[in-house]
């Protein structure tokens, strides 16, 4: 009997670590995305920063990567009004355009040696993980495959289908999903984000969105080491 109640006890600590790690991903989507009041009422309230701190300790509870001191250092929660979001606005805009080669291009694609020529490829590629999985991207959205709020999102919903498979002892489903994020992450987010990130933190060191970048890279860093 002992040894069914610590093989649950470790079952139940993986599906909270795999929540946790949908909800980290899952507010990394929402804020490379273009900001709305919604979004960042997501964000940047004291209940939503607390709930991510608080999954970033039990991801993490030795306090590496250290994802809690980028969280509380988001911009402070009563500015997500009016004022805080036409500022935040104006700095997307700044940042990344409103072309796919803007000054931190939010695009996979757009690095490396042969950003040019490797958009067809790369993009084929991102389809097959997402159509793997039966997901599409939104007509209405006009987004391409390889923006990194389209990577964070695919990664939140990964770490889902591995709290689904936990949930309900599906080994096969596991096996898949847990291989195909570390795909995912060596051949896709886990490459490009180190040379994204160090722009957003030269352009923009403190701000909401080098902070975010901040906090995306310590996250997938210590994903990839995982």
């Amino acid at each position: 009997m002992e040894n069914l109640t610590r093989e649950s006890a470790k079952s139940s600590e993986a599906i909270d670590l795999a929540y946790c790690r949908a909800a980290l991903y899952s507010a990394l989507a929402i804020g490379f995305q273009a900001p709305t009041a919604e979004n960042l009422a997501r964000l940047l309230t004291a209940e939503s920063r607390a709930s991510l701190i608080s999954a970033a300790n039990l991801l993490y509870p030795s306090g590496e990567p250290d994802l809690i001191s980028v969280i509380e250092a988001f911009p402070n929660p009563t500015n997500s009004n009016v004022e805080g979001l036409t500022a935040i606005s104006a700095h997307h805009r700044e940042l990344f355009g409103h072309t796919v080669r803007g000054p931190i291009p939010p695009y996979e694609t757009e690095y490396g040696n042969e950003a040019l020529f490797q958009l067809p490829h790369e993009l084929g590629d991102l389809m097959g993980f997402y159509n793997a999985f039966g997901l599409i991207l939104k007509p209405g959205q006009h987004e391409r495959a390889d923006h990194i709020s389209c990577e964070c999102e695919f990664l939140m919903f990964l770490a889902l289908k591995e709290n689904y498979a936990l949930e309900h002892d599906n080994q096969e489903m596991l096996a898949e999903t847990q291989k195909a994020e570390k795909l995912f992450l060596r051949d896709h987010l886990g490459r490009f984000l180190p040379t994204f990130a160090s722009k957003l933190r030269r352009h923009e060191d403190t701000g909401f969105y080098g902070l975010l970048g901040e906090l995306c890279l310590r996250l997938v860093a210590a994903e990839c080491s995982r």
